[in-house]
């Protein structure tokens, strides 16, 4: 075979490789926020409370949490692609008994598997990419990976949303069924296994510690906001058992002779503060996907499949930044894109912070778009330069180190947000409400004009729902500008990154046997 037919093959064997992990990456990255819509629906075959049935997000998220770390030693020990196959699998088979599931006690279980399988499938792809395509390239493999990993999420409430209303919310779950075939197909074809070690102890008491520490800590962000946070027993007992557990976990990782994970990824200077900054993407970038639907349902009237649409722009937006991303990666500075990306993203918050309950839906359409292509500027140059002086070696527990940074960060993001809207509807109703007097000259013109009756129950409960109204509407735009500080606040980390030299020797891959 000359140079060229084997260059060509290469070339295509790479393709079905990325069209097989992205199958598998929107899958999981779908899964994350496809069933949040469905809740409602959940809840009424299952017979649930409000409060049982978000146990169907929260075990997803647990068990994902606490098994991610796991990638490394797996890898390792069974090789990548064995894993990445059997993930695929069990995500599949978990995902049609998800959809099969009878009662409570049922679909909480497939959850918790779902989450065990899905764990490793984000941070498998990212690995398998980068050892794919050589260093040249990494920038375009990643921006088609990212596509996967940002576009998922935002668009899974419009998916999830469209098949609960005109099918039923049990499609959430079966459409993985041909997204796992296809991924599966295509990773047995085309993957190569990468070499086992199989000396590698597993350190079940530093798993059994970062375990517990994620477990209880998510456990804490989840309840703390209907149990009143630290004025609970339980939140202060999670939050006490994190972090001792996490402290402990620390202690062991730097003292073992074979620790859980490797701290010589620590030694890596792009990686450490790569992981910082993508905890802060990972804050922004689901936190206002949880503001918005509720902004937009409760505030503006929308029904369910609209909000869906009316945010599904945001995606288009981060894929363009994506696409442009994987042009521009050999030819401008990865500090500067992060940085123009920031400032996009820090931009659309500032506009966000002018909503009304009476804008059009093309502000919060324009708004999504300029948002998604900042996030999609900031995330795939970060990923590139925060591994590109990882060691290949180190690619699969770097992966899963980084989608966890980032999964906990959407975790903390979201738990803030929502805790600081309640927060501020509860402070801004009470400054509102001290306007409503008799000397009030507004008040008594509306009144006059028959605007409220001020007289009757039914008159002040009126004039009640619109302060309350108002101090809903100011909360949101007070979060909307919280996490524009958050953005800004991001940018001096760009300074703590180093760009690898223009042409390096390309970084030893995995060698791989087919």
């Amino acid at each position: 075979m000359n140079f060229a037919a084997a260059a060509s093959t290469e070339s295509r064997r790479r393709t079905f490789i990325t069209l097989s992990v992205m199958l598998a990456t929107i899958m999981q990255a779908l899964d994350t926020t496809i069933a949040n819509v469905a809740l409602p629906h959940m809840q009424g075959t299952m017979g649930a409370t409000q409060e049982q049935i978000t146990w169907v997000l929260t075990s997803y998220i647990v068990a994902a949490a606490i098994f991610m770390p796991l990638t490394g030693y797996l890898t390792d020990r069974f090789g990548r692609k064995r894993v990445f196959m059997w993930s695929v699998v069990g995500f599949t088979v978990a995902s049609m008994l998800c959809g099969t599931a009878q009662s409570l006690s049922q679909i909480v279980l497939y959850r918790l598997a779902q989450g065990v399988f899905g764990a490793c499938l984000v941070p498998l792809s990212q690995a398998v990419l980068l050892d794919t395509y050589p260093r040249e390239q990494h920038g375009s493999a990643m921006a088609l990976w990212g596509v996967g990993v940002m576009v998922g999420p935002i668009l899974g409430p419009s998916l999830g949303g469209w098949l609960t209303e005109y099918y039923n919310w049990r499609w959430v779950f079966y459409i993985n069924l041909p997204f796992g075939l296809l991924a599966w197909l295509g990773l047995a074809a085309f993957v190569r296994e990468t070499p086992t070690d199989r000396t590698r102890r597993f350190d079940l008491f530093g798993f059994a510690l970062l375990s517990v520490a994620l477990g209880a800590f998510q456990m804490m962000l989840d309840r703390g906001q209907s149990l009143d946070w630290f004025h609970s027993r339980e939140v202060v007992m999670e939050a006490v058992l994190a972090g001792a557990a996490f402290y402990l976990f620390l202690s062991h990782t730097f003292t073992s002779d074979q620790p859980f994970i490797e701290p010589r990824l620590f030694r890596d200077r792009n990686f450490n503060v790569g992981l910082v900054f993508i905890f802060m993407v990972g804050v922004v970038l689901l936190a206002t996907m949880a503001l918005l639907p509720p902004f937009m349902q409760d505030l503006m009237g929308y029904p369910v499949v609209d909000v869906g649409l009316v945010l599904a722009p945001r995606g288009v937006g981060t894929m363009i930044a994506m696409i442009a991303v994987g042009q521009l990666s050999r030819r401008v500075d990865a500090r500067y894109q992060i940085t123009f990306g920031l400032l996009l993203t820090a931009f659309s918050l500032w506009e966000m912070t002018h909503f009304t309950a009476g804008i059009s839906g093309w502000d919060i359409v324009h708004t999504g778009v300029v948002q998604g292509l900042g996030l999609g500027f900031i995330f795939v140059p970060l990923t590139t330069i925060s591994f590109s002086t990882l060691p290949a070696h180190d690619r699969n527990e770097g992966a899963a180190l980084f989608s966890l940074m980032r999964n906990i960060g959407s975790s903390i993001g979201i738990s803030v947000v929502i805790s600081y809207l309640a927060q501020r509807m509860q402070a801004n109703h009470a400054a509102l409400a001290g306007f409503i007097t008799p000397t009030n000259v507004a008040l008594r013109h509306a009144a006059q004009a028959g605007v409220y009756h001020l007289s009757s129950p039914a008159g002040i409960a009126a004039l009640n729902a619109e302060v309350s109204r108002q101090a809903a509407t100011l909360a949101y735009l007070q979060d909307f500008r919280m996490m524009m500080w958050i953005t800004l606040a991001s940018l001096p980390l760009i300074v703590l990154l180093r760009t690898p030299e223009r042409n390096p020797a390309r970084t030893e891959l995995h060698p791989a046997t087919h």
